[in-house]
């Protein structure tokens, strides 16, 4: 299959929330998005403006750094943000539950590199990085999935 692939420039903060709560409600059980980019590129930022918009009841999103996995109930079913940051085998992967998550939940997973052989085929790839200026942030989206179309067609014309 051919990848697509989007360049979205994002200029402040409150532009990488917007995009992240806009793909937030195009999110059911099943997909999964794979964050990359350096350490401060901004995937928990946007990993938190779109749990938060998803969210039933407000509660606070803390990075999953040193738990690995966080889990939310929210208006579009459970969500699972995992950070594989301090992961070191795919044995791990396992023990969080994350490859039934993959499939049973909504999945936010940052440092998706440390997946290898349980990286899904039909995720979609955002990966940022620093823009022009301090709250600015480019982001580059991918997927080969016909499942995305739909949902990134809004920015394709951009």
């Amino acid at each position: 299959m051919a990848a697509n692939t989007l360049i979205i420039d994002l200029p402040s903060v409150d532009a990488t929330a917007d995009f992240a709560m806009q793909i937030g409600a195009k999110l059911m059980m099943g997909d999964t998005l794979l964050l990359a980019g350096d350490v401060g590129a901004g995937k928990t930022f946007f990993a938190r403006a779109l749990i938060t918009s998803l969210l039933i009841e407000a509660e606070d999103i803390p990075s999953p750094t040193f738990t690995l996995v966080q889990t939310y109930d929210t208006r579009s079913g459970p969500l699972w943000h995992a950070d594989l940051y301090r992961l070191s085998s795919d044995y791990e992967i396992e023990e969080l539950g994350l490859v039934d998550a993959m499939t049973d939940a909504i999945c936010l997973i940052e440092w998706p590199d440390r997946l290898g052989e349980y990286t899904p085929q039909n995720a979609l790839n955002i990966a940022l990085s620093a823009g022009t200026s301090d709250d600015a942030r480019s982001m580059v989206v991918s997927w080969t999935d016909p499942q995305w179309n739909d949902a990134m067609k809004d920015w394709q014309n951009d």
